[in-house]
Parts: structure tokens; C-alpha cells; sequence
């Protein structure tokens, strides 16, 4: 896939995951029953950057729990016969607490209503919130973020590639053009 646009170098980034931890903390007032869990896999990285700048300002640890929704997929029929699971780590309840779900890419609302579910299966929060680093629009569900990095306006015939050091060896975010069964 040949990147033709850079979206986000690794600053842009930076400047996106502290501005979404600082709006978290003004929002909540405080972390005191904050969660962050991140979706599998770029959502994981995303939500311990900012699970760290939180620590900076705020000088609280916020538990971060890490959520595979492969299972709660509307679309898993039409996955790999053998789909990967890369596995759900939440090490603490989630019960009456504000749960941030964390990924890097908001495109249908399908990922986000998967995890959702997922998390209500696991207890029972106060709340839940939903922060991205890319809101690239096409909704198919009624699903909104309540905090963005970035919006992206793209057509469906474009990709979003957020690439993350974890994963990945280095921070930018690119756009291509779609190539026949990739989606993103």
C-alpha cells in the first residue's frame, strides 16, 4: 500500500494524546474512578500514551486494560475461518467506573459497538467513554467519540494507516488509496 498523503508525523501525534488526556482530566474532573481500556491492537499503545501523560499532569497511575472484541465482531463470518485473537486484559473492575475505551482509527462506529458490548459483559460502568486518534468519518452506527486527535475526512475508497512505535517501529499516520479487501 503506497502512502500518499501524511496525516499525523510522530509531534502531531504527541500533541493529539496530550490534548486528549488533558480533556479527560477536564471532563472527569479529576481520574479518580478513570479506566482506560484499549481496543486491540493500535488501541493499546494509544490508551498507555496517554495513561502516561495523565500521570504527568495528574500524578495518578490510571489502570489501563487491554480488549479484544474479535468474538463481538457483527462481521466474524466473514473473517478469517480462524480469526486472530490477540486476547482481553482487564486486571481490575470496570464496574461503577468511567471506562475509556481507546482506539486509533473511528471509521463505521462497528469497533466501538463491538467493544461496547464487551465491556458490559465484563461488569457494569458508571460510564463510557470513547476517545481515537483519527475520526474519519462514514458512520454506520450512531456513535461518536467523545475525544478526537484528529478529524480526517476520507472517502470510502481511501485507508487510514496509523502506525504506532509498539507495533509498528515508528509514529506517523498516513492516508492511501484502498486496496481490494483491506479496510480501515
Amino acid at each position: 500500500m503506497i502512502d500518499k498523503a501524511e496525516i499525523m508525523d510522530e509531534s502531531g501525534i504527541m500533541r493529539a494524546v496530550i490534548r486528549i488526556a488533558h480533556e479527560i482530566i477536564e471532563k472527569n474532573k479529576g481520574v479518580e474512578n478513570v479506566i482506560l481500556i484499549g481496543i486491540q491492537r493500535r488501541g493499546v499503545p494509544l490508551a498507555r500514551l496517554i495513561a502516561g501523560k495523565i500521570k504527568e499532569v495528574e500524578g495518578k497511575d490510571v489502570p489501563v486494560g487491554i480488549l479484544d472484541i474479535t468474538f463481538y465482531r457483527d462481521d466474524l463470518s466473514m473473517l478469517a475461518e480462524h480469526p486472530v485473537v490477540n486476547g482481553t486484559e482487564i486486571n481490575f473492575t470496570v464496574t461503577d467506573k468511567v471506562v475509556i475505551l481507546v482506539d486509533d482509527v473511528l471509521y463505521t462506529g462497528r469497533t466501538a459497538r463491538s467493544a461496547i458490548e464487551a465491556v458490559m459483559d465484563i461488569g457494569r460502568p458508571k460510564m463510557i467513554q470513547l476517545a481515537i486518534l483519527i475520526d474519519r468519518g462514514h458512520r454506520e452506527l450512531p456513535i461518536r467519540a467523545d475525544y478526537v486527535g484528529k478529524n480526517v475526512p476520507t472517502s470510502k475508497g481511501e485507508v487510514v494507516n496509523v502506525k504506532l512505535y509498539d507495533i509498528d517501529k515508528t509514529n506517523v499516520v498516513t492516508l492511501s488509496d484502498l486496496e481490494k479487501g483491506v479496510m480501515h
